[in-house]
């Protein structure tokens, strides 16, 4: 079996991240920038524009995600970091009536995108990749982590709509179930503390 680990997206790994974004699903098209634009902006972005802004993002620093690698290929990735810089987050109503967390306070962070490519899926890589998004943030200074997952236990989902993550993989990870968003959405936290 491959050894599964799990880096920062740093723009050495550029490529690796395009790849782990190809896989299937939407990740290729949206070049996971849905979460940090308006949705104005999202609109009249084309999928190169998407991706040059993912790459300045990378460049700029610090990574906005992990890439997860099965052996040495680049097969996961997830988006973790501060809420501030999640655009989305910060103007989706539902979101900010839920959550108890301060909109402009850096220390809360939020995971807000999975992508696993087709052949590696089913190997429990997005809860490697929490994992490692928790001690990321806790490294990085973060406070609590929030997300916004989606609840596979009730009624039927749009296999896309995944990329939010799972209630399950969450509550995994320790974290807690917090107030419903919309229909099968739901608001979880962790606090980081030592």
């Amino acid at each position: 079996m491959a050894t599964i680990t799990i880096e920062p997206a740093t723009s050495p790994r550029w490529d690796d991240v395009q790849h782990a974004l190809s896989g299937g699903g939407d990740g290729r098209s949206c070049q996971c920038i849905w979460p940090v634009v308006r949705n104005k902006i999202w609109q009249t972005t084309t999928l190169d524009e998407r991706r040059d802004m993912l790459q300045a993002e990378i460049a700029a620093g610090p990574p906005p995600g992990l890439v997860a690698y099965v052996g040495d290929e680049a097969a996961g990735w997830i988006r973790v970091g501060p809420r501030t810089v999640q655009q989305r987050i910060l103007h989706t109503r539902a979101i900010v009536a839920a959550t108890t967390e301060p909109l402009d306070d850096d220390s809360a962070w939020a995971v807000t995108c999975f992508v696993v490519r087709r052949e590696h899926r089913g190997q429990g890589l997005n809860g490697r990749l929490l994992a490692s998004a928790l001690d990321y943030a806790r490294e990085s200074g973060a406070r609590l982590l929030e997300a916004y997952p989606v609840d596979t236990s009730t009624g039927s989902h749009r296999s896309n709509d995944l990329y939010h993550g799972t209630v399950s993989t969450f509550l995994a990870a320790g974290f807690e179930l917090g107030p419903t968003l919309t229909a099968g959405r739901v608001l979880v936290t962790r606090g980081l503390a030592d």
